[in-house]
């Protein structure tokens, strides 16, 4: 089998979701787990791992797009912004 790419990584972890940051992050990892720790697709997909890791608590990647401000009518009843790059603490 070929090497794995960095367009193999982000077929992974383009479409990720909250529900599925973690089983993508495992698969991301077993795909350059027999690359060596320089490698820069393997480096690549560790940053990836950190994004997938931050999105398991976020609610999305919110990767374009402007943000819902606080002052939102209803904000303080539902609050539902906490994308990957500002997740919600963990262990809440």
């Amino acid at each position: 089998m070929a090497d794995p790419t960095i367009a193999d990584v982000d077929a992974l972890v383009g479409p990720a979701t909250p529900h599925f940051a973690y089983q993508l992050r495992a698969r991301v990892r077993e795909l350059v787990c027999d690359l060596d720790e320089g490698h820069a697709v393997r480096r690549y997909a560790e940053e990836k791992m950190e994004l997938l890791d931050r999105l398991g608590y976020a609610s999305s990647k919110a990767e374009e797009g402007g943000r819902e401000p606080r002052s939102r009518p209803g904000w303080d009843e539902l609050p539902s912004s906490a994308p990957a790059d500002e997740p919600l603490p963990r262990g809440r």
